[in-house]
């Protein structure tokens, strides 16, 4: 597969973005780079004349983005997704720069979608947001002033895929990674298990799917490793169930004599 290809199965989300200008000057960053995929989250103001003036050519990019109404819908289809972070904040889940992230993107988006997550402005991704990806990515700058601009940091890492994709070679150990959705189907099976079986009793429920998706990002998720997972879920909720109603109609023989 050449560059034109492999980056044609690269979406860029930006979430929440508050100024249309920084929506046109990440299409303009795209284009330089050979990226044509950009997707919307919730915009304040798209389409707006801001974003066609700061865009200056990339106009094509801003007609074929799709705006979406969550994360979620965003990476629909993505197998693989790289989140930005401005902050290393106390997570467990992988911190890359991009120049050691973008080669294991091109990797899966060889054969995949794969996705480049950037959060709003102000703050940044959110942590739900955060826990869609398998990486974070942190472009390193002055300590002492390391405000950059959501496009400007678009530019950086569309640059750095750029460099990684003259680069690629393909990889004889690629796999199939479970699409996003295929996953989200996971956790959403897994977090109702555990409200089932009783084990969240002594837990805090969000903490604890916040790490367990940190713990399955790390493993890179195969379609065929989620069906075996979902599969030992149901027969936990199924044994557990048949154990419950054992316990009932013993203690209903209890109280009868």
């Amino acid at each position: 597969m050449d560059k034109p290809e492999i980056l044609n199965n690269v979406r860029v989300v930006m979430s929440h973005t508050t100024h249309p200008g920084n929506i046109g000057a990440a299409a303009r960053a795209m284009k330089t780079m050979g990226l044509v995929h950009l997707y919307l989250i919730n915009p304040r103001h798209f389409p707006d004349p801001q974003a066609v003036a700061m865009a200056a050519g990339a106009d094509d990019i801003l007609q074929q983005a799709t705006v979406c109404r969550s994360v979620d819908e965003a990476l629909q289809g993505v197998a693989f997704t790289v989140a930005m972070t401005a902050r290393l904040r106390d997570i467990s889940i992988e911190v890359r720069t991009p120049r050691e992230a973008m080669p294991e993107l091109l990797q899966h988006a060889a054969s995949q979608p794969v996705a480049l997550l950037f959060g709003t402005e102000m703050s940044g991704l959110t942590n739900e947001e955060m826990g869609r990806a398998q990486v974070l990515v942190n472009i390193p700058a002055n300590p002492g002033y390391s405000s950059l601009n959501i496009a400007a940091a678009v530019q950086v890492v569309a640059y750095e895929l750029s460099v990684a994709a003259e680069l690629y070679r393909p990889s004889l150990e690629a796999v199939q990674l479970a699409p996003h959705e295929q996953a989200e189907g996971l956790f959403e099976h897994m977090e109702r298990t555990l409200h089932e079986i009783g084990f969240f009793s002594s837990q805090n429920p969000a903490r604890l799917m916040q790490r367990l998706r940190r713990l399955y990002a790390k493993a890179r998720l195969e379609q065929e490793e989620v069906n075996i997972l979902r599969g030992i879920l149901s027969v936990t909720t199924g044994y557990n169930a048949r154990l419950r109603k054992r316990y009932l109609e013993e203690h209903q023989d209890v109280q009868e004599h």
